[in-house]
């Protein structure tokens, strides 16, 4: 303790600078705490993520119409979209109106008011680091000047009008608004699913990493994302068949640079087009050139999905996942398919591709391709560094403000009790099994080159075995929905948590599990939550709330919504619905307001403090040791 106190006094050279980050840190544990807000199930979904962010899914309007009583609707709109889509909407009243530049100026008190209002719960200091660098002075001195005294009203409008001259309001406006958003938003919580089905993950993480204040928990989409960079040839063709169906072979090739020629040559080769295998496109539309290539390559991933499947099952028997060795069930002659005691036809399955002897087994040519693959894979240096921030911010769980956070399960029999998973020489379960399975993710991460080991095939199993808890279900019926056309086989059981979950009694016994008491939350991602037919995200009396963003267009039929967000601010908790998203120039048409319903989940008697959050707990002890230090600072 003595090395730590004499460390502490380099960095406090005073008593007096002691005294003052005392002070300082003091006074921010008085402060309201910050806005958290919680997404899930982003999925490539850029555009109607960019929207939530940016509008701070419904909270910047609510502020605009508590700032700004004396505003029209209409001026309320215009305003929540100049600071919504600042460029997009100055560039739009620059086509419609050669007057954009004297309606700017009329706007731009209310966006510097609307900017000091959302920063008014936090320090100078904190506003400040948010600033713009070229544009940090001239915000600052208006920001502090908002409503001048006659003293300075010529200073304040000789600031805007040199800012006018100069050409640099559009640009000024921009940063007022962009700071807008950024206070809106304190802490994010991403609660898993960030890849597949849409187009533009990578977009999503590059805009994740501009949060200060972040946390994900991988979803089993993710998973598999991670299990590809760290040398899981079957996760890595996993994610090339998910793209190749839902047509995002542009983020592997254009903007991940990863090279599929030799994979969609060898589907060319070998595959004819079988309309099981048509891409998923939601409207889309792409040439028949292209559907073709698709199809096949699509075809051709899942063929050497099987095949690696099979051998992996078959090394790992602890996994449990025998139900899925299905070469061993096929009749050849009669094509068909042996599963759970009952006969189906085989559709569209490669047989004159498999050498029957060793259907399992790779030729030297696949094995080639996967190696090349998988080179490609770990060497894209985009891909390497978005991989990296899922393993610096994320884990398989997250406690956060007394909310419990995770995106699929706790495994649990149907009695309540947790399931014990086998693994490893190891009984688990409940928190238990959460820990083996991020401990072993992280050494599989740090061992790239290891491509068969337990800790890289476990990878697998995360995404699709009967303990996982981020899928959640006996088994994944892809071969099943590929080849059988009968959906009796396409049938996965859930896991009782899913049942489960809605008994208070049940969320209580989990959140104890956790180290939480019976004011905590659980937050929970992965399943979409079917409103049209009366499902509810709140559950079991508040204590789940089911968050699936359900902003991918697929899940959005069933659905009838675009999922949820969840907001954490110093008055309580929120849940708000989404209506699906459209499109930038809709929200700009006054057409996309995306906010469909808010409720009200808790209201606080008194609003939050810092002081009362976990950040709060860390500032008290460092006001605990700087309070020893000040008092035996002679002694160090």
């Amino acid at each position: 303790m003595l090395n730590y106190y004499q460390l502490l006094k380099e960095k406090f050279p005073s008593k007096s600078a002691v005294m003052t980050e005392m002070i300082n840190l003091e006074a921010i544990c008085h402060l309201p705490k910050g806005t958290e807000f919680f997404l899930s199930d982003l999925h490539g979904e850029y555009q109607a993520f960019d929207y939530l962010m940016r509008s701070g899914s419904g909270s910047i309007r609510k502020k605009v119409m508590e700032c700004f009583l004396q505003l029209s609707q209409a001026q309320l709109d215009t305003l929540c979209q100049y600071i919504y889509y600042p460029e997009e909407k100055i560039a739009l009243r620059k086509q419609e109106t050669s007057n954009w530049q004297a309606e700017l100026t009329d706007y731009l008190p209310y966006v510097i008011r609307m900017a000091k209002y959302a920063g008014s719960k936090y320090t100078r200091s904190k506003v400040r680091k948010q600033l713009p660098a070229d544009y940090a002075y001239i915000m600052e001195e208006l920001l502090n000047e908002e409503n001048p005294d006659i003293n300075k009203q010529g200073y304040y409008q000789a600031i805007i009008a040199k800012v006018c001259e100069l050409g640099q309001l559009p640009a000024l406006f921009s940063a007022f608004a962009t700071l807008i958003q950024t206070l809106s938003i304190d802490h994010l919580h991403v609660v898993g699913d960030i890849y597949d089905r849409g187009a533009f993950p990578d977009l999503i993480i590059d805009r994740l990493q501009e949060f200060s204040k972040i946390d994900i928990q991988w979803g089993n989409h993710d998973i598999t994302w991670i299990g590809a960079m760290s040398g899981s040839y079957i996760c890595m063709i996993n994610v090339i068949r998910i793209a190749a169906r839902y047509n995002s072979l542009a983020l592997l090739e254009d903007r991940y640079g990863i090279n599929l020629r030799g994979l969609i040559d060898y589907s060319q080769q070998h595959f004819t087009a079988e309309p099981v295998f048509d891409p998923i496109l939601d409207g889309v539309a792409i040439t028949e050139e292209k559907r073709v290539m698709l199809n096949k390559l699509q075809q051709a991933a899942a063929f050497l999905q099987f095949k690696l499947e099979h051998q992996l099952v078959a090394r790992r028997p602890e996994f449990e996942m025998d139900a899925a060795l299905l070469f061993d069930q096929i009749d050849r002659q009669k094509q068909t398919v042996t599963i759970g005691g009952k006969v189906y036809s085989l559709t569209a399955f490669p047989f004159d591709q498999l050498n029957w002897t060793t259907p399992a087994q790779l030729t030297k040519n696949e094995q080639l391709l996967l190696e090349h693959l998988l080179l490609c894979f770990q060497s894209s240096l985009r891909l390497k560094e978005h991989i990296a921030f899922l393993m610096d911010k994320g884990a398989i769980y997250h406690v956060s403000n007394n909310h419990l956070l995770y995106h699929g399960c706790i495994p649990m029999e149907e009695n309540g009790a947790f399931k014990t998973i086998h693994l490893a020489g190891q009984a688990l379960s409940g928190k238990a099994l959460l820990d083996f399975f991020e401990r072993r993710v992280r050494a599989a991460y740090d061992q790239p080159h290891q491509h068969t080991d337990f800790n890289t095939d476990l990878f697998w199993y995360l995404w699709c075995g009967p303990g996982s808890s981020l899928f959640g279900k006996n088994r994944m019926t892809t071969f099943e929905r590929y080849y059988i056309q009968d959906k009796v086989s396409h049938k996965e059981i859930k896991n009782a948590y899913y049942q489960l979950r809605s008994q208070k009694s049940v969320c209580l016994h989990i959140l104890r599990q956790f180290g939480l008491n019976e004011t905590a939350h659980i937050v929970n991602g992965h399943t979409p939550v079917k409103e049209k037919k009366g499902e509810k995200p709140i559950r079991a009396e508040g204590k789940m709330l089911i968050i699936d963003g359900g902003l991918a267009k697929g899940y959005q039929q069933k659905t009838g919504i675009a999922g949820y967000t969840l907001i954490s601010n110093s008055y309580g908790l929120e849940i708000v619905a989404h209506k699906p998203f459209i499109s930038v120039d809709a929200v700009l048409a006054g057409q996309g307001d995306i906010i469909f319903i808010k409720r009200l989940i808790e209201e606080v008697p008194n609003r939050t403090l810092v002081k009362e959050t976990d950040n709060g707990k860390e500032l008290q002890a460092q006001i605990e040791e700087l309070s020893y230090l000040y008092y035996h600072y002679d002694q160090f």
